[in-house]
């Protein structure tokens, strides 16, 4: 089916190392291009470029040495993709990020195809805020590039909005009475057909993710709704690659989608060691336009996120037979900075 042989991989944070890995085993080489020098993933791939998004000579050396792109991460410059597009094939296609790097834009597709979403309001300067109390308590995030927490304000009362700097245009989403949270990994193939996963559950502590399991503790009802938009989503987007839809569900048992993720993610991490076939290698089955296998569970897991300076605790500790710990090899530790990962399967 295929004759890519090089697959280039732009960002070489934790999920590129693990791109490179599931390629290697698919017998197809990856160069990374990133602009971080230090990046992790540089120690996996065959060849590593290190150049800002926007330098055109450093994009050129790097198009040049392979057959297709795909990203780790959403949040680079559209026309950077576009201008790669022009030359080498990128999955999924940069058209998904213009969408879904926005907030309200992605909110505002998501409502059009007849899914909800938390009710919001776009919030432009603090004209704005007038006649806004039906939406407190709220969450106030920036438009773009927002990402674990970041750029996000928990927003009580109209005096909170004091301390907001409105230099940056932002969406007020209303909280919810929650219950649970949940994601969707899904792969969409290049001849139009879909391979899902099954439900996970999150757990997020400091508005990042710290655990997640499988299988999830919600209903058939709710798991087959959330795999059905899933799929809507990926077909509407034109989506080649895995994505990853993630999901609120309120007391009330009514879901909600929190937002799309236009490439691997971070809660699909155990389907690495509890799945016949993990998110990455699905990923780069569909760019690289490979046969597509479905997803079967082994195994009940658990994922924890390691944060920080815990990662000092894991790396001398012995590891039981059920327990599976990948170190990203980042060379410095910050708080709430994703350092590894471990997982747990369980009967």
């Amino acid at each position: 089916m295929s004759n890519t042989k090089v697959l280039g991989i732009i960002g070489g944070g934790q999920l590129g190392i693990m791109l490179c890995q599931a390629a290697k085993n698919l017998d197809i080489k990856t160069v990374i291009y990133c602009d971080d020098e230090d990046s992790p993933a540089q120690n996996y791939s065959e060849n590593f470029i290190c150049g800002k998004y926007d330098d055109e000579t450093k994009i050129k050396e790097f198009t040049s040495q392979v057959d297709v792109v795909t990203f780790e991460f959403e949040n680079i410059p559209v026309p950077t993709l576009k201008k790669i597009q022009q030359i080498k094939p990128v999955y999924p296609d940069p058209n998904v990020n213009f969408i879904i790097q926005h907030r309200s834009k992605e909110k505002n597709f998501i409502n059009q195809l007849g899914i909800k979403t938390v009710d919001y309001k776009n919030i432009y300067s603090c004209k704005d805020i007038e006649n806004i109390e039906k939406l407190l308590p709220g969450i106030l995030k920036t438009t773009t590039l927002g990402y674990d927490g970041k750029g996000q304000y928990i927003i009580s009362n109209l005096q909170d909005f004091e301390k907001i700097d409105f230099k940056n245009e932002f969406i007020l989403e209303k909280k919810i009475n929650l219950q649970k949270e949940i994601s969707i990994i899904i792969t969409r193939y290049q001849n139009g057909n879909s391979v899902i996963y099954d439900p996970i559950e999150n757990i997020h502590k400091d508005q990042i993710l710290d655990t997640s399991k499988i299988p999830s503790n919600i209903d058939d009802k709710i798991a087959n709704q959330c795999k059905k938009y899933a799929i809507k989503l990926a077909h509407e987007l034109n989506y080649i690659g895995t994505m990853c839809v993630e999901y609120f569900i309120d007391e009330s048992n009514e879901l909600f989608v929190n937002e799309i993720a236009p490439r691997v993610h971070n809660s699909g991490h155990l389907t690495i060691n509890a799945y016949n076939v993990s998110q990455f290698e699905s990923h780069v089955r569909s760019v690289c336009n490979l046969e597509a296998v479905e997803p079967v569970m082994k195994s009940a897991a658990i994922m924890k996120n390691i944060i920080g300076d815990d990662i000092f605790d894991y790396k001398n500790r012995e590891f039981k037979s059920n327990e599976y710990f990948f170190d990203y090899l980042k060379k410095k530790t910050k708080p709430k900075r994703k350092m590894g990962h471990i997982i747990i399967l369980e009967d």
